[in-house]
């Protein structure tokens, strides 16, 4: 298994993977291929990809505001679980991060997300009860 970073190319077989995770919230403008890529060139250092005998069977997008680093869409495909991959790729994706001078790091996960959640207390990523998280979306046809 090798670790790089992720572009463009590798979308199909991402958004794939992506789809066949239980627990992944998509966005239709968001999560399609124009708006990966505007993520991809935004952040060009952090967002990685898990490849296996020349198949993604992992990925992690990360970047930051200059600020804070966030995570979305980490995923390993399911036959490939429980081999230390989820976490080569946040390991990665942290110290992606940290070179870009980013001390602390934000993921949302569902609360119905069992396995995520576990999987990111288990990597220290604290639940936080002292805040209220909040969005807006600016476009309705982003569903």
């Amino acid at each position: 298994m090798k670790i790089r970073i992720m572009n463009v190319n590798d979308y199909e077989n991402v958004y794939q993977l992506w789809g066949n995770t239980p627990g992944m919230g998509m966005r239709s403008i968001d999560d399609s291929k124009d708006g990966i890529t505007k993520y991809l060139n935004r952040n060009p250092n952090t967002c990685l990809v898990a490849e296996a005998e020349n198949k993604i069977i992992g990925v992690i997008l990360s970047g930051h505001d200059g600020r804070r680093g966030y995570i979305y869409h980490a995923a390993v495909e399911d036959t490939a679980r429980k081999q230390g991959i989820g976490t080569a790729l946040v390991d990665a994706a942290l110290e992606a991060l940290k070179k870009e001078g980013i001390n602390k790091v934000a993921l949302v996960a569902f609360c119905t997300n069992e396995l995520g959640n576990l999987f990111w207390e288990a990597h220290s990523f604290e639940a936080r009860t002292d805040l209220v998280y909040r969005n807006k979306s600016l476009n309705d046809n982003n569903i």
